[in-house]
């Protein structure tokens, strides 16, 4: 062994191999997400059934309970609208069902349920934040319980009703513990039970007899005067002191008992949230963020074909990595799926059951792919700039790689809706309208590079499983195993191929074997061969670095017509018979 010094630990070692990419770290499972500057105020109610949530809202707005009715395991959103009307969003339909807004509306003839059924009413509290109701937590599950999680998180508050001969479960205490992690707000409002209020088991009265070890011959006045207790309070105290045993961190939380039409105390209290939570939304993130407009330097010696060969290892470990990842969870839903099949909800309470768990899949999955991209841009970009990278100029980058999507051949098939049918198969329905159908609570306009991803039950599968014939557990469990490995496979392919989008819109170009055979030539005025296009004597623009045009007067539209007549030109050039993994190109 040779002696000298020892290297630091720190710094590379030159005759080593460099340290291959890697993905950027991944949500493993659905929580509770941090809420943008753009996204809407709102109040999530829940709670377990028969605690009188329906006619707690119906009181807070004014309204006759009966307008609130939903069908079993929808969301109710009430927003502010000049109008009032009722539409309701079902997967599997671009458009929503609108109906009347009165009470005795008769809704749509729908083969299945809708995700969620929107109330648009003049109310003046709903100018301050929107209403989301959610199932009753009994029947939510695991996969429902990361539904409300996710939408708690982007809304701001959560508003958990119970009535006073209720208590709190442990379904219910373990959501409650997620929750009071975040910064989340939490109110309470307590309800008369089916018998009123609940009164101390001794009487309505206690008094105090002073200390214990007085005399029996001690003569002088009686004690103080016999207190008498309000059961309202008593309820709440004992409701309160319950919930601080199991989940102490919720000791801020604010409680309201519900009276008969005393509503008022809870109204002034949503607002007063409000005012301060949407002042803090908009001081977070400034209106023009930095680096929105302007040159940004560029760090010289920047060669774009590593830079492209980091890019494509870094896509596909990626794409590899959520993969697996979905690969897991679905194996997880299967076991709950079957263990509800045969001990729970049976054959009839499967559609919802299944349906609620792909509500919460598709919310992972579009959470990682999000991640997996913003980690892939900020590495290239720090790369190219040598600096972190500022907010405008990441909002630069992704507007661009968006607007180039719109000509990619696989474009279109990145808005997709993936439903499954009566058959354990999966089909596809395209376009805007059917991602917005899957929301159960639609958040502001998103600025990621990637479309959502969703997975949902169609009618014909819902309506299939709801025929009293159809209540065989053994053909369910397998029918369910054959569903979920349809989606499986399906999902495995829309991630590679929205990461092998994103890895040719960064830069990388075709496939080896779609590449022209002959040598690389550079003619004046027009494109030809792969090194470049030649604009006007001694400059050329390279084709793997597009975050060099980001200095250019007019980044978004050079670059996006750059990247037009790349993809357009590797059509053309692209033979009957690639060799592509992809065959992409």
């Amino acid at each position: 062994m040779k002696p000298g010094p020892l290297s630091a630990v720190d710094v590379p070692d030159p005759d080593g191999f460099a340290e291959p990419p890697r993905c950027a770290p991944l949500p493993t499972r659905l929580g509770v997400t941090e809420p943008g500057p753009e996204e809407p105020l709102g109040v999530v109610v829940t709670g377990p059934a028969g605690a009188g949530r329906r006619e707690l809202l119906a009181g807070l707005l004014g309204l006759d309970s009966g307008m609130l009715a939903v069908p079993a395991g929808s969301h109710l959103l009430v927003n502010h609208a000049k109008v009032p009307t009722r539409a309701a969003y079902v997967p599997g339909y671009r458009q929503p069902h609108s109906y009347g807004a009165d009470p005795l509306a008769a809704g749509p003839a729908l083969a299945r349920p809708p995700r969620r059924v929107e109330l648009s009413l003049p109310d003046p509290l709903l100018r301050h934040f929107a209403v989301l109701d959610t199932p009753d937590t009994g029947a939510l599950g695991v996969a429902g319980g990361r539904v409300l999680l996710d939408a708690a998180g982007r809304a701001g508050a959560l508003l958990f009703v119970i009535s006073a001969d209720q208590a709190f479960s442990a379904a219910e205490l373990h959501l409650l513990a997620e929750v009071a992690r975040t910064r989340v707000e939490v109110f309470f409002a307590v309800t008369p039970g089916v018998a009123g209020w609940a009164a101390p088991a001794d009487g309505t009265t206690t008094e105090d007899t002073g200390a214990s070890g007085s005399s029996a011959g001690r003569s002088g006045p009686p004690g103080p005067a016999a207190r008498r207790y309000d059961p309202v309070d008593v309820s709440v105290a004992a409701h309160r002191a319950a919930l601080l045993a199991a989940v102490p961190a919720l000791a801020p939380a604010r409680w309201f008992p519900v009276r008969q039409n005393e509503h008022s105390v809870l109204r002034r209290a949503l607002v007063g949230w409000a005012a301060d939570e949407g002042l803090r939304r908009a001081s977070s993130r400034p209106p023009e963020p930095p680096g929105a407009h302007g040159r940004v330097p560029v760090v010289a010696g920047v060669e774009p074909a590593d830079l492209t060969q980091r890019i494509d290892r870094q896509a596909r470990s990626c794409a590899q990595r959520i993969r697996q990842h979905l690969a897991l969870e679905l194996a997880d839903i299967h076991l709950r799926v079957v263990q509800e099949i045969v001990f729970g909800v049976g054959c009839a309470g499967l559609p919802q059951l299944l349906d609620r768990e792909m509500e919460a899949l598709s919310l992972l999955a579009t959470a990682q792919c999000d991640e997996a991209v913003r980690g892939i841009v900020d590495d290239a970009a720090a790369r190219v700039f040598g600096a972190p990278l500022a907010e405008g100029v990441r909002r630069r980058i992704v507007h661009a790689v968006r607007w180039g999507l719109t000509d990619h051949p696989d474009g279109p098939e990145l808005d997709r809706v993936l439903l499954v049918t009566s058959t354990a198969g999966v089909a596809g329905l395209a376009g805007a309208g059917a991602l917005d159908a899957l929301a159960g609570f639609p958040g502001a306009e998103r600025d990621e590079a990637l479309p959502p991803v969703g997975v949902a039950l169609n009618g014909g599968c819902w309506q299939h499983w709801r025929v009293p014939g159809n209540a065989d557990p053994n053909a369910a469990r397998s029918w369910a195993q054959r569903a979920l490995r349809e989606v499986e496979l399906e999902l495995s392919r829309q991630v590679s191929r929205r990461f092998e989008v994103i890895r040719l819109s960064l830069g990388a170009g075709p496939h080896r074997c779609c590449r022209p055979r002959h040598p690389a030539r550079l003619r004046s005025g027009r494109p030809h061969g792969r090194a470049g296009r030649r604009t006007r004597p001694g400059r050329v623009i390279p084709t793997a670095a597009p975050f060099r045009f980001i200095g250019s007067p007019d980044p978004v539209a050079r670059w996006g017509a750059w990247r037009l007549h790349r993809l357009r030109r590797s059509r053309r050039r692209t033979p009957k018979r690639c060799r592509s993994p992809t065959g992409l190109g």
